[in-house]
């Protein structure tokens, strides 16, 4: 039997199957960052099949990828006496950190295969990818997950918000912060500014790619810091740690860019 919308959560039941309004949500945001990249690799002359067949793999590894992170660093309070719930992944358990390690880990490989300069495909897809998480957390939202530590009624009107994400933060007797709106707008602004900034002025090729880990590191810090989910390792939030390194990257990445991209001027000269 089929039925549309059978609990707040579920987009849509048949049977003993479910599908869920995240991983709806998930799969707009890829569909959504495929789009805008399928249109700039075909304008830079490359087949769009290309494109198709990346988002086709990356789906799935993403998707792997932030398992296997989630599993590693919960394995000892979910896993390590019932080793056949890692293959649940229907009950949740996914750190989106794990799934962008591994995607970049990929994309090296997929586009080197190709002969596609990594970096260039890079600055294709990453700022992409920030659109696509807002959708994610989105999917959050309608789940009631997510979200951060207890606040008032008070604290939620303040910031002048609709009823319906008030609503919405209002778990079991308790509000809670909206994590999933500050992460959301964050990221939103990171695409804006990478997409139609860095993108459009900034002429050196791997900077949007960058970008992309220093905004997003940043967002990412300072929301994780208010969430009340996170993975931990040795008394410290995993995805802070994990923030820390995507800055640092990000910005070494800039920097050797930069350098790169004199080098190469001083060669044309």
């Amino acid at each position: 039997m089929m039925e549309l919308f059978p609990t707040r959560e579920t987009f849509i039941s048949i049977g003993s199957i479910t599908i869920q309004w995240y991983a709806v949500f998930i799969i707009i945001g890829a569909f959504v960052a495929y789009w805008i990249a399928k249109k700039e690799f075909v304008k830079a002359g490359y087949d769009k099949e290309m494109a198709s067949d990346f988002l086709a793999s990356i789906l799935v590894v993403g998707i792997v990828g932030a398992r296997i992170w989630y599993v590693v660093f919960m394995f000892d309070e979910l896993y390590k006496d019932n080793l056949w719930d890692i293959f649940k992944i229907n009950n949740g358990g996914l750190a989106i950190q794990g799934g962008i390690v591994a995607g970049v880990l990929f994309g090296y490989w997929f586009f080197k295969k190709r002969n596609i300069y990594f970096l260039y495909a890079g600055d294709v897809i990453m700022p992409n990818l920030l659109l696509s998480q807002v959708f994610g957390r989105i999917g959050n939202f309608v789940n009631q997950e997510a979200h951060g530590g207890e606040v008032t009624l008070e604290f939620l009107q303040s910031l002048h918000l609709p009823n319906f994400i008030i609503e919405g933060m209002y778990i079991d007797g308790v509000y809670y912060h909206p994590t999933f709106l500050y992460e959301g707008i964050g990221n939103l602004i990171g695409f804006l500014i990478i997409y139609f900034v860095v993108k459009k002025y900034v002429k050196v090729q791997g900077v949007a790619f960058f970008s992309y880990f220093i905004w997003y590191g940043i967002v990412r810090f300072f929301v994780e810091g208010l969430r009340t989910d996170s993975l931990y390792w040795m008394g410290m939030r995993t995805a802070q740690l994990t923030s820390i390194g995507f800055v640092v990257f990000g910005v070494i990445g800039c920097v050797w860019a930069y350098q790169r991209y004199k080098k190469m001027e001083v060669k044309d000269v």
